[in-house]
């Protein structure tokens, strides 16, 4: 069974940049607000542990989750096409 590449695509963008958001929003409640560069800070430009870096971090995530869903869902479907036909 073959998956739908856009629908796919879309939903892990949409997943990991919401993923992005709400973990930014769980740091900052146990830790408070940080302008200090952090590992996804040197990944994702411009983003922090703040409400601004929030929103960068759900648009970075939302681009890279859905390119990576993307060529996920390409490849799955290059693989069991080609598996088919062995």
């Amino acid at each position: 069974m073959k998956l739908n590449i856009k629908a796919f695509a879309l939903t892990s963008g949409t997943v990991w940049g919401a993923g992005m958001f709400f973990l930014t929003w769980w740091v900052m409640a146990f830790d408070g607000v940080s302008y200090e560069p952090t590992l996804i800070g040197g990944i994702y430009r411009g983003y922090t542990m703040s409400p601004l870096g929030s929103l960068i971090g759900l648009a970075w995530g939302f681009f890279d989750g859905l390119f990576g869903g993307l060529v996920f869902a390409w490849l799955y479907n290059k693989m069991i096409t080609y598996i088919k036909t062995v």
